[in-house]
């Protein structure tokens, strides 16, 4: 099993070394999520300037 890791640029929650978003570096040290099901409706993406849906992390180290 793969340890889920956050983009430190995009705070997408991945397994990946690289984000496949925006393909910044990934970091394990990060806290928090919140999944966006419609960014569109969405205050909190509104907020965090979240363009896609998906898992995002609250805080990236």
């Amino acid at each position: 099993m793969k340890i889920e890791r956050a983009c430190k640029k995009c705070s997408l929650v991945t397994e990946e070394d690289r984000c496949p978003a925006c393909g910044s570096e990934t970091s394990k040290e990060w806290q928090g999520y919140v999944v966006i099901l419609d960014h569109t409706k969405s205050e909190i993406a509104r907020r965090m300037g979240i363009h896609v849906n998906g898992k995002f992390a609250l805080r990236v180290r």
